[in-house]
């Protein structure tokens, strides 16, 4: 399985996405491209003592280490 048929089971989805710089991201993916840049609605960042809203992100491809289906709170 290609990662782009591995992301379009997400769309629509909570995921969260950890970038090269540790932060962590947890939004609803709305879209992604050939390099695998997302988008992201109703983003926040994610840290052990705080979430800050982010709201609509565009994330690139690069940057990501990591993305995966969140799970309910």
């Amino acid at each position: 399985m290609r990662p782009h048929d591995y992301l379009k089971e997400f769309l629509e989805d909570i995921v969260l996405v950890e970038l090269k710089n540790g932060k962590l991201l947890r939004g609803r993916m709305v879209s992604y491209d050939g390099h695998l840049n997302l988008i992201l609605d109703d983003c926040s960042e994610i840290s052990e003592d705080k979430e800050v809203r982010l709201g609509k992100v565009f994330i690139r491809g690069d940057s990501i280490t990591m993305i995966s289906p969140a799970t309910p709170d």
